[in-house]
């Protein structure tokens, strides 16, 4: 479902894509030739044109002249720069691990829709649900802020979507655009609990519309055995827990029965043969005092469906103590029934649910605002592992949780075939392993950014949105290595006599300008979006925190971070790499000459 849902990001990208490449190559160079011209340079330019070209950038009084002198010092010292390189990394990824904010499954954009959830118990009629709910409904509507409303009543005993059996009613919930309401989505959904805390013996949850793959609640716990009874016992152990011993959990619901009695009737079939009594009749007999026994059907005109006709007592007549009174006709007579027919009360069992045909029970809970559900997860398995449970019983967290487990394993493996693609890509075209690993470096560059960017901003890591923004970047930011590289394999092919250093610097200080454009296009164009602004032209109309904007700010923050960050590293790092590969030359022919003057030292004979 979330590869369902994301696929139209990529298709767009390549559909953008395939027409860039198609304007590039064929309609800008014939655009050019039509309506371009070559136009006057100023000598200041072109001087400075030709000292990047044939002179030493590094006298240039200028940014580039700065990067140039900056290059310099990070290509004869390539150790200590890679060093550093290394050493901001390891630092930015323990950071992480420390004081990350955590993971989500989606984003957590501003709601616009909300299902209100009326809960209460009891052997409840009609009248008495509705009553309930219209009560409730008073209530939500009291809270500004609400563009409309649509209620639904419903019967307690009814399965649910999410969790128990004692949903009495529903309300789907409206809000005003963000730019028409003073309060947001969370402050209004805060105002409703509040309001419709006070009803004795009714529960109301709020649960936002889910902007992504829809998932339910987002901490959800199955608990599975073979053997039923070991379920109910589990389910209240970890209920207390999370009611008691935890904070930040709201909502918590599960799948147990609901409270209540059913009378179980056994028959001693040995004891009926004794009075001659048809043990199918005692059915029959049993159906008399609960729903009836049907003795026919009417189908009205132009109705569908026919209307069941059933028999049964009169209403004074259908109580527990009626089943000791039942008789059914023998042929000795009128016999009662609790002669042969014993009645014991058992639990009540509404729905059994089974999950690959073994019976399952589910907690399901929400968390409060600005909790992370993750956190919850990882501190409830904590003490779900610290306990001794039935070896016959298997408890694992479900819902948005292993949704989020799927996604990051698929942004895994999805980020290594990107990889292992455009390794084997650059091998074919740069002939060299070690410059085609030096390309892809930059991709673990672009990933540190992600996480020194959600470092900064305090946002948790999306699975969906953020890891499809780090598979995006190693697709966006190899291309500033490539530049850089594929320059200075043309410039070492044209001037095999300059030492590399000065080779080195010339590459970077050419190839500054256009490294730079590529990533400030890109950052300044997804910035706004980044920012949490959805900017609208055609009206005139800015707004902070929306809900489309605050829908892809994980993906937007994860590629502004990753590119700026792996640009400005690239920029210093990947030429210090190229010259480190020079050094190691260096030192590697130096031992060799110092091995073989000690071999010839050796042979020569004694003068002695």
């Amino acid at each position: 479902v979330p590869g369902k849902f994301m696929r139209y990001l990529p298709v767009t990208v390549f559909t953008v894509l395939t027409g860039s490449l198609l304007y590039a190559l064929v309609f800008g160079p014939v655009l050019g030739t039509l309506f371009g011209k070559a136009g006057s340079r100023d000598r200041a330019s072109m001087d400075t044109l030709k000292q990047l070209e044939e002179g030493d950038p590094t006298t240039l009084n200028s940014i580039t002249g700065w990067y140039a002198r900056l290059l310099s010092v990070a290509t004869r010292y390539a150790v200590v720069t890679l060093l550093i390189t290394f050493s901001v990394l390891f630092a930015t990824a323990w950071a992480y691990g420390k004081y990350g904010a955590g993971f989500i499954f989606f984003s957590g954009a501003e709601p616009k829709y909300a299902q209100v959830s009326v809960r209460s118990r009891g052997n409840l009629s009609v009248d008495e649900i509705n009553a309930l709910v219209s009560e409730i409904e008073k209530e939500v509507l009291e809270v500004e802020g609400i563009e409309s409303i649509n209620s639904v009543t419903q019967l307690t005993g009814q399965p649910a979507r999410d969790g128990g059996m004692d949903r009495i009613g529903n309300m789907f919930l409206e809000l005003y655009d963000e730019d028409l309401r003073e309060q947001t989505g969370t402050e209004i959904f805060e105002q409703i609990r509040a309001r419709t805390r006070g009803y004795a013996g009714v529960t109301v949850e709020i649960e936002a519309m889910e902007q992504g793959p829809p998932t339910g609640k987002p901490i959800v716990l199955e608990f599975s055995s073979h053997n039923r009874a070991l379920l109910e016992p589990a389910v209240t152990r970890v209920v207390d827990h999370m009611v008691n011993g935890m904070q930040g959990l709201r909502d918590i619901d599960d799948t147990r029965s609901l409270p209540g009695v059913e009378w179980k009737l056994t028959v001693d079939r040995a004891q009926a043969a004794i009075f001659g009594a048809d043990v199918s009749q005692v059915g029959i007999a049993v159906q008399l005092v609960t729903n009836g026994v049907k003795v026919g059907e009417y189908r009205p005109d132009r109705a569908d469906d026919g209307v069941d006709i059933r028999v049964r007592y009169p209403v004074e007549s259908r109580g527990i103590s009626a089943l000791n009174e039942l008789k059914i006709a023998t042929s000795n007579g009128l016999v009662p029934i609790s002669n042969f027919v014993t009645k014991q009360p058992s639990a009540n069992v509404d729905t059994i649910q089974r999950n690959n045909g073994i019976p399952v029970e589910q907690i399901l809970a929400n968390v409060a605002p600005g909790i992370l559900a993750d956190s919850k997860v990882q501190e409830l398995q904590a003490w779900i592992d610290n306990q001794t449970w039935h070896p016959d019983l298997t408890i694992k967290f479900r819902g948005a949780n292993e949704d989020q487990e799927e996604s990051l394993q698929f942004v895994f493996v999805a980020f290594g075939l990107s990889l292992l693609l455009m390794f084997v890509l650059l091998v074919t075209q740069f002939n060299s392993f070690y410059q085609s690993t030096l390309i892809l470096f930059a991709v673990v560059l672009s990933t540190a950014g992600v996480l020194l960017g959600l470092l900064i901003t305090g946002n948790p890591f999306s699975a969906v949105l953020t890891g499809v923004g780090v598979v995006a970047l190693a697709g966006i930011v190899v291309n500033n290595n490539i530049v850089l590289i594929d320059t200075y394999n043309h410039l070492r092919r044209e001037h095999p006599d300059l030492d590399y250093v000065q080779l080195i610097v010339r590459t970077g200080a050419q190839r500054l300008r256009p490294v730079m454009l590529t990533t400030i296009t890109t950052v300044f164009g997804l910035l706004p979006l980044a920012s949490n602004f959805s900017i609208d032209l055609v009206n005139r109309n800015i707004v902070y925190g929306g809900m489309l904007s605050s829908f892809w700010v994980p993906l937007s923050q994860a590629i502004v971070s990753g590119l700026t960050f792996s640009t400005l590293l690239t920029l210093v790092t990947t030429p210090a790499m190229l010259g480190l590969r020079y050094q190691a030359g260096e030192l590697w022919r130096k031992q060799a000459a110092r091995g073989r003057a000690k071999l010839a030292a050796r042979k020569q004979p004694d003068p002695a």
